[in-house]
């Protein structure tokens, strides 16, 4: 990996953090669920074998939802 990819892949790593600023309670379990349900689909998918993409949308669309649901 060349210097400007990784300096280009870490600027993009912060400044999707700092989007994540003043998010209030639902917002922040909607986003953590998402990403949870996202790393959990493309793990299961992998293991089981099929497209670890879907998987990964899959487990991040479910994963928003419940986030969602259980919201205060």
């Amino acid at each position: 990996m060349t210097n400007l990819k990784r300096t280009l892949l870490v600027i993009l790593a912060a400044g999707s953090l700092a989007a994540c600023t003043g998010l209030n309670s639902t917002q922040q379990r909607v986003l953590s669920g998402s990403a949870i349900g996202a790393a959990g689909g493309a793990v299961l998918t992998a293991v089981v074998g099929g497209p670890v993409l879907l998987g990964t949308a899959i487990g991040a669309g479910a994963g928003a939802v419940a986030g969602a649901v259980t919201s205060h």
